[in-house]
C-alpha cells in the first residue's frame, strides 16, 4: 500500500474512532447529487446514469483536532437512484469558515468505499488487462479519496442549504499525478440538532 494513502487513511481512521469519545452529533444532512464528469476509462459499469441520494451525520469537533483547525468528523452514505448505479459510504473531516452573515464555506476531505465492479474488457492476468487498468484505473479500486467544497446559506438557527461539489479519486493518483476521478454536484439540506453548541 502506498505510504501517502496509508498515512491519510490512518489519520482519518483514528479521527473516526476517537471522535465519539469527545464529540456529539450536531447535524443531519440529506442531499441529492448528479455525476458531471467521469474518470478517463470505462471502469465501473453504471456510474454514468442517474444520481445519488446522500445522507450525512456531522459531529462536533473533538478537542484533539484543534491543532488542525477544529474540523468536524462526518459519516456519509451515498445511495444510487438507478439499478445500475454505484453506492458509496465513508467518513472524513469538514472545516467551516463563515464569511458573511448567514453564509459559510465548507471544505472537506475523507475516505470512502464503493460497491462498483471493475469492467475491464481484457482477460484477468493478461498484460493487456494490466495496461488497461494502469491507464484507466480509478473506480476499479474499492477505496477512494473524497474532496468536497460547499457553499452554505443558513435559514434560521436550525436549517441550512448547501450547494456542493465533490471529487472522488483513487489514492494512486497521488503518485502518478493523473487528474482522474468522478465529479458530483448537488444540493443538500441540513438540520442542526444543537443550534447553539455553546449552551
Amino acid at each position: 500500500m502506498k505510504w501517502k494513502l496509508f498515512c491519510s487513511t490512518l489519520l482519518l481512521a483514528v479521527a473516526g474512532v476517537a471522535a465519539p469519545a469527545s464529540a456529539k452529533v450536531e447535524e443531519i444532512r440529506l442531499g441529492y447529487v448528479d455525476n458531471i464528469r467521469d474518470d478517463h476509462g470505462e471502469i465501473v459499469g453504471g456510474k454514468h446514469s442517474g444520481g445519488n441520494v446522500e445522507f450525512d451525520i456531522v459531529s462536533s469537533s473533538p478537542d484533539f483536532l484543534n491543532l488542525i483547525g477544529s474540523p468536524r468528523p462526518y459519516l456519509m452514505g451515498s445511495f444510487a437512484t438507478s439499478d445500475d448505479g454505484v453506492n458509496f459510504g465513508g467518513f472524513g473531516l469538514l472545516w467551516r469558515w463563515e464569511f458573511a452573515d448567514g453564509w459559510a464555506f465548507e471544505p472537506g476531505f475523507g475516505y470512502i468505499l464503493h460497491d462498483g465492479e471493475i469492467d475491464n474488457p481484457f482477460a484477468d492476468g493478461t498484460p493487456e488487462a494490466a495496461a488497461f487498468e494502469a491507464e484507466n484505473q480509478l473506480l476499479g479500486s474499492e477505496d477512494l479519496f473524497r474532496t468536497s467544497f460547499a457553499l452554505e446559506r443558513e435559514f434560521g438557527d436550525r436549517f441550512a442549504a448547501q450547494l456542493y461539489w465533490q471529487h472522488m479519486s483513487h489514492g494512486q493518483i497521488l503518485d502518478s499525478g493523473r487528474n482522474q476521478g468522478l465529479d458530483y454536484v448537488g444540493l443538500r439540506f441540513s438540520y442542526r440538532l444543537d443550534p447553539d453548541p455553546a449552551d
